[in-house]
């Protein structure tokens, strides 16, 4: 496996010449003392020594070894526990943690590159930070006093880490039915009874106490996702001073053993009436648990995307160093017994299509990330509502589309190499196995692109995809002013025509036809990342043209985004065509005919 080098050039661009993020930081009173563009490089130049140096070498080694289970004790890969303790000590586990806390206070948007860094470097490693910084989070926004004050400090500064227990043996998606308990005891806490499965890092040997967030259920709960109430269950009870007290009445009872991340402990978990106490308000810890949630999924989302870098990084340089036929005169050396393969129109489609999708979909996290941020900091009232709104809209699309692309790119980077990329030594079979669990945790695929168009769309009929709609509008208005990238301007306007025209017609159907959103979500969600991708693409080519002088290496920038339109935009076409076929081809097959 090539060594891992964070896109620190690309991240920038992104940054600060497409998006500007400095004003908002500006505007924002919690950022604007701390955050400004040289103390963000200096961040990122940090994050990057930390993923090339401490991480990304025991990837491979790590993988091969995975985690070990014994009598309910799990022990990480050789290196992690050190790694850790280093990642900790750096302040690096609190990146987005209240500064009150200790934390960093990153704000999302930067802090999306780091994690897109981590990611590359090892998932499984990134999974250790990533869940405890999704339940610092929840227990910031929902937690009494008294509990951020006893956990959140050991949180950030990564002494103590988070899981999130959801899943249950019979109950995945639909949470509505899960069986654990919570029953009030005496002292003010419950006693928490269940099993969890499924969970991150629910086991391990990388910090001194683990900290729960559970969903259960109180005597007297109502039925259904209504009747969820939210705890805190610590593997090790703290004493009144902070220090570590007895062992709660909770295990690991076992691991499961996975296609990939090999090096991530995912545990059942088995709470015996485990002493834990209330997050929140009483039967409100699934709207408490999706606070994270949206964090969360875009962080899975950034998953695919740091793998699909590390994909293209490797088979870039293997494409290179592969010397293997002939090219085309006009690209032949003959001088040498042969050419490269990156010489190969088929390797060069791999390559343009995986530089493509991974470098816009940078763009679409940290822009993703940005709306998180204005959402939470903008002073302007009206700014926090279309981000809320673009919020809404985009975390599942973001989970859900950078996880599917970033499988498509960690298979080009597997086909590049042949058949060096099917065998362990290089790496690339890694990636393809790391990267398909996320398409699956956090919600399915397809259950995001339901939530896509079921609840967000069809939910607000049509409203909360205006918002959107108008940022794409107002963009291709402007640069028609200038009279610039007139073909492509074209294209982006016939695909926004596209998205509006086909979800006016899911809207209609989906009063006859209960069967519509269902048999058309995925490609609906496929869609509307195609076309925000397209923004995207045409935003950094506009830009790119403006800074290249500057910057030589945002010529490679303008040709991409042509290969963009020319070759993987159209997909659109076929997407709109199966929307529009609708429900009937799926339903006219009985069931024993399949």
């Amino acid at each position: 496996m090539a060594d891992y080098r964070a896109p620190r050039d690309d991240m920038d661009f992104v940054l600060h010449d497409v998006f500007n993020v400095a004003a908002d930081w500006q505007q924002a009173a919690e950022l604007a003392e701390m955050m400004d563009v040289d103390t963000a490089t200096a961040i990122l130049d940090e994050a990057a020594k930390v993923a090339e140096n401490l991480v990304a070498p025991l990837s491979l080694q790590a993988d091969e070894q995975g985690i070990r289970f014994d009598n309910g004790d799990v022990t990480t890969p050789d290196g992690f526990k050190e790694n850790f303790k280093q990642l900790a000590e750096g302040g690096w586990v609190g990146v987005t943690a209240n500064p009150e806390f200790g934390g960093m206070g990153l704000p999302k948007a930067l802090s999306a590159q780091y994690e897109e860094m981590l990611c590359s470097a090892d998932i499984a490693f990134s999974l250790y930070p990533g869940l405890t910084s999704g339940a610092i989070m929840t227990l910031d926004l929902h937690a009494s006093e008294e509990l951020k004050q006893q956990y959140l400090p050991k949180m950030a500064a990564g002494e103590w880490t988070g899981t999130m227990c959801l899943t249950e043996p019979h109950a995945g998606t639909d949470l509505g039915i899960i069986k654990s308990k919570a029953v009030p005891n005496d002292d003010g806490s419950y006693a928490i009874s269940g099993t969890k499965i499924f969970i991150t890092g629910g086991e391990h040997d990388l910090a001194d106490n683990i900290v729960h967030l559970v969903l259960a259920k109180l005597p007297d709960a109502p039925a259904g996702t209504k009747g969820i109430s939210l705890f805190v269950v610590p593997k090790i009870l703290p004493n009144e001073d902070g220090s570590l007290g007895e062992r709660n009445a909770l295990s690991c009872g076992s691991v499961e053993h996975k296609m990939g991340i090999h090096a991530s402990a995912t545990c059942v978990m088995n709470f015996d009436g485990a002493k834990g106490w209330l997050v929140g308000e009483p039967h409100r810890g699934l709207p408490a648990m999706f606070t994270m949630m949206n964090y969360e999924r875009l962080g899975v989302g950034i998953q695919g995307l740091g793998a699909a870098e590390r994909s293209y990084q490797n088979a870039l340089e293997y494409a290179k160093d592969r010397i293997q036929g002939r090219g085309a005169k006009a690209t032949r050396n003959d001088a040498a017994e042969a050419d490269s393969i990156l010489v190969h129109g088929d390797v060069r489609r791999m390559l343009l299509t995986m530089k493509a999708l991974t470098e816009g979909g940078r763009a679409f996290s940290t822009w993703v990330g940005q709306q998180l941020d204005r959402a939470k900091y903008a002073s302007d009232a009206k700014v926090r509502e279309k981000a809320d709104a673009m919020v809404a809209l985009l975390t599942p699309v973001a989970k859900a589309f950078l996880t599917d692309t970033g499988l498509e790119s960690t298979i080009h980077g597997q086909q590049v190499f042949g058949g060096h990329g099917y065998v362990r030594e290089w790496g690339q079979e890694q990636l393809v196995r790391d990267t398909r669990i996320a398409q699956i945790y956090e919600g399915t695929n397809g259950i995001q692109a339901l939530d896509l168009l079921g609840r967000k769309v069809c939910g607000s009929q049509g409203q909360l995809l205006q918002p959107f709609m108008e940022e794409l509008s107002g963009f291709v208005a402007e640069i028609a002013q200038h009279n610039r990238w007139n073909t492509e301007r074209a294209q982006l306007q016939q695909a926004m025509d596209a998205l509006q025209g086909v979800s006016a017609e899911v809207l209609q159907k989906a009063g006859t036809d209960e069967n519509i959103i269902s048999s058309v979500a995925v490609e609906y969600l496929h869609l509307v990342g195609y076309v925000s991708y397209a923004y995207l693409w045409l935003r950094m080519a506009v830009v790119a043209e403006q800074r290249q002088a500057e910057k030589p290496y945002l010529a490679a920038k303008i040709k991409t985004a042509k290969f963009y339109f020319a070759r993987i935009l159209p997909r659109v076409h076929a997407l709109v065509a199966s929307i529009k076929d609708g429900s009937e081809s799926l339903y006219l097959h009985d069931d024993n005919e399949f």
